[in-house]
């Protein structure tokens, strides 16, 4: 077995669970290489204490799974087939009396649990599969590292294909559209989220998206991209203006933005708690008088999922160890005037942090 896989099945063990069931779709692929969104059908990972694991998929994803290399049990059904019925099939070779079961009470949705208790009524759910993996996957392995230092670098490229298309008559939708056929043409098929180009104060809504509106010249544009490398993601925010005539309130929203992502981000160090480096960019943003319009928490885990645990904000205790990896996103959203957020997702090393995207940060005028 892999070492996630193996790792989770020593869970497995310690909690004397007899089976645990894997459903979400994204840590399905961390655990086996095989990466399917199921839509409304069923995929599912089966770990027991002391056999061999058994992965369950639509038998349209069979010839797929082979092909990843997984060297283990797949059993596959057909639309018309009853899913759970051939699980509970599946299982009970392996397992005849499956009482005690481990499952992602983040993810398990509500039809699936019913369906398992209807084909296992004697069953109990002791173990929260959530919390072993959100913990698992909280430390990056020197391989996961690289994964995301390529996705980064395709970010970066992303990044300068984003600027190159700002023109005179360019809607923020066009922009996306140039991005992501950049990205397209070089092999990079999944952006990692819907990309996002805000121009003036539409970037003031900091959970906005790109709209069929022109970019104007003198106005700050708003860049958050991020693309999916083998599974393992990158996640990016620059913050440009096109054009001379920017407003020097917009002018100073960057300068001040640019300063706390710095200051926080060369402040990461192995022990530091996470909610001390949110306090560190937000009192940067708060001395400058806008604290009000600081509205979110500083970063994200990211890593198979752009947004994964843990959170870098107020109240988290939690302290930050080498392989961690997260977002460092401070943000300004004044309503009316503008919207600046500046972000690198980094890697916590043995004395510091590495960024995994290296475009400039500094106020940048594009013509």
């Amino acid at each position: 077995m892999n070492e996630h896989l193996t790792q989770l099945q020593h869970w497995v063990q310690a909690e004397n669970l007899d089976v645990a069931y894997i459903s979400n779709f994204t840590n399905i692929n961390y655990f086996t290489g095989f990466f399917s969104d199921p839509e409304e059908r069923v995929t599912g990972l089966f770990v027991f204490p002391d056999q061999e694991p058994l992965l369950f998929v639509p038998a349209l994803s069979i010839e797929a799974v082979k092909k990843t290399g997984w060297p283990y049990a797949v059993a596959g059904y057909l639309d018309q087939e009853d899913p759970f019925a051939l699980i509970a099939d599946e299982i009970k070779k392996r397992s005849p009396q499956p009482l005690q079961w481990g499952i992602e009470k983040d993810d398990l949705a509500v039809f699936k649990f019913e369906a398992i208790m209807r084909e296992f009524p004697q069953a109990a759910f002791p173990a929260d599969a959530s919390r072993f993996i959100e913990g698992l996957q909280l430390i990056k392995t020197p391989a996961e590292i690289a994964q995301m230092a390529e996705a980064g670098r395709q970010a970066d490229r992303a990044f300068t294909a984003g600027f190159n298309a700002l023109k005179t008559g360019i809607t923020e939708q066009g922009v996306v559209a140039e991005i992501e056929y950049a990205m397209m043409k070089e092999g990079v098929m999944h952006m990692s989220f819907d990309t996002i180009v805000q121009a003036g104060v539409d970037a003031a809504d900091p959970h906005g998206g790109p709209e069929q509106v022109a970019i104007k010249p003198g106005e700050l544009v708003l860049f958050d991209l991020g693309t999916d490398n083998h599974g393992y993601m990158s996640d990016a925010t620059r913050t440009v203006a096109f054009g001379q005539g920017v407003s020097e309130q917009a002018k100073e929203l960057h300068k001040v933005c640019l300063e706390a992502q710095l200051a926080a981000q060369s402040a990461v160090r192995p022990g530091m708690r996470a909610a001390a480096l949110d306090k560190i960019a937000r009192d940067i943003i708060d001395k400058a008088g806008y604290g009000e319009y600081f509205n979110h928490r500083l970063g994200h885990g990211i890593g198979m999922s752009t947004h994964e645990y843990p959170s870098i904000m107020a109240g988290n205790q939690m302290e930050l160890k080498p392989g961690m990896c997260f977002s460092i996103e401070p943000g300004i959203y004044v309503p009316g005037v503008a919207g600046v957020r500046i972000e690198d997702c980094v890697h916590v090393t043995e004395t510091g942090c590495e960024p995994f995207t290296h475009t400039p940060k500094e106020f940048t005028v594009i013509d």
